[in-house]
């Protein structure tokens, strides 16, 4: 398979070669990288093999793979500390977020050679690396053709499979079984995903399930008892219903003024705190309650009349305040925003609802909805609809919210099972660790 893949290679370099070299050219982020993707002007690498060692190369194809390798590589740093860590990423936007967010564990950012042998054999020699750990996917035959012919062990970690990817897997399982071959262990984020890799055929020994490390570098930071806040504290009646709405954008107040409206109805008491995403925008928020009819007063200013909305336009006391809510409605998703962090209130074990722009928290979000402790809500109707419901049953908000502390159980630990993995692979091949 690979001499076909290496002679196919030659052949598309040949005949789109130049059009690529045009493209290059004219495209700032490939023409600042491709030389040292092909192995040219490394010899600040040749420094590597004089630092300590183990020598551990972790590579991450983009921005979501980076994130979900930062809990990692803490990890690795605290485990060797006098060992080297080498990072690479195929994007350049995976490689600023990681040199933004790891400079203080990485020892080495290094370039992710294009995957012709010469420039991967170049890379490789350099690097010289004790362990290869790949984060999720980027799956390259040279690449990892060449860690087996240096014996060098190769973990996949954090791995899942889509149903579109398990389709393309299985269509050519030709290609792809002898790639997964190649690695010494494969670590997937749960049991389905491992059922699958079994199914195109990779040996289930090989096979080990730990959880999805994405969720430990998204958490918010472990908090004691003592420091949760009370109701009290921010004018909110203890027993009220409570609706938090976190890192709203522009476009998404109006809809939840209009909605919680509607509420109030339905549930005479019922008290929102709303937090804008840009804390400025704290007066903004309070012009705009007016203007729907509502009384509401502003975190940042103290002494003001009791009020059913609060306005939390202060820094810092969001994640801890989910804490106290009876259902969460997470910002920057009925906009095309991108989402934010949906684990901040299901830590707690609360109910959680997000519109339909998720794209920075795909998987986080897909897999509240999966355990059915998140719901996605698309339109103003969708999001009174599902409010009422919840609001209107207590024991479906418990149900939610102990489905919410599983998920969030299963997958603590996540990282320590990974550093111990990589750990006993390493005493294994006779690293100096």
């Amino acid at each position: 398979m690979l001499y076909f893949y290496n002679f196919l290679q030659c052949i598309g370099l040949i005949v789109v070669g130049p059009f690529l070299f045009v493209k290059i050219i004219l495209t700032p982020k490939y023409r600042g990288r491709i030389s040292k993707r092909l192995g040219f002007g490394l010899n600040s690498l040749e420094q590597i093999r004089t630092f300590g060692s183990p020598r551990i190369w972790i590579h991450a194809l983009s921005v979501g793979e980076v994130l979900s390798s930062q809990s990692l590589v803490k990890g690795l740093r605290e485990a060797f500390p006098n060992g080297t860590l080498l990072f690479s990423a195929s994007t350049k936007s995976g490689e600023e977020l990681a040199v933004k967010s790891l400079t203080a564990e990485i020892n080495f950012f290094v370039p992710f050679p294009l995957d012709i042998m010469w420039s991967v054999r170049k890379i490789a020699r350099l690097l010289d690396p004790h362990l290869f750990i790949l984060v999720e996917t980027d799956f390259w035959p040279n690449m990892l053709h060449e860690m087996k012919r240096k014996k060098v062990p190769c973990l996949l970690v954090n791995g899942r499979i889509s149903e579109k990817s398990f389709g393309k897997y299985q269509k050519y399982r030709f290609f792809f079984r002898p790639l997964f071959q190649t690695f010494r262990n494969i670590s997937m984020q749960t049991k389905a995903d491992a059922a699958k890799m079994v199914t195109l055929g990779v040996p289930a020994e090989k096979i080990i399930t730990l959880g999805n490390m994405k969720y430990e570098s998204l958490l918010p930071p472990k908090r004691g008892e003592h420091v949760l806040p009370d109701r009290k504290d921010f004018g909110i009646p203890r027993q009220a219903n409570l609706l938090i709405v976190g890192s709203s954008h522009p476009g998404e107040e109006e809809i939840v003024y209009r909605v919680f409206k509607r509420l109030q109805q339905a549930f005479p008491g019922i008290f929102l705190v709303i937090a804008p995403r840009k804390v400025e925008r704290g007066k903004d928020l309070a012009s705009l309650a007016g203007e729907h009819g509502l009384q509401a007063r502003r975190r940042s200013i103290p002494g003001q009349d009791a009020a059913p909305v609060l306005i939390l336009d202060t820094l810092g006391e969001l994640a801890n305040l989910y804490a106290v809510c009876d259902v969460a409605f997470v910002g920057g998703s009925l906009v095309a925003a991108g989402g934010h962090n949906p684990l901040e209130p299901a830590v707690f074990g609360k109910p959680v609802l997000f519109g339909p722009y998720m794209d920075d928290f795909e998987e986080i979000s897909r897999d509240l909805r999966q355990c059915g402790a998140g719901e996605t809500v698309s339109s103003e109707e969708e999001l009174f609809t599902s409010l009422d419901k919840l609001f209107g049953d207590i024991s479906l908000r418990q149900e939610r919210g102990r489905k919410a502390m599983e998920m969030m159980k299963e997958n603590q630990g996540v990282t320590l099972r990974h550093v111990e993995l990589i750990a006993d692979v390493l005493q294994s091949e006779g690293a100096d660790v």
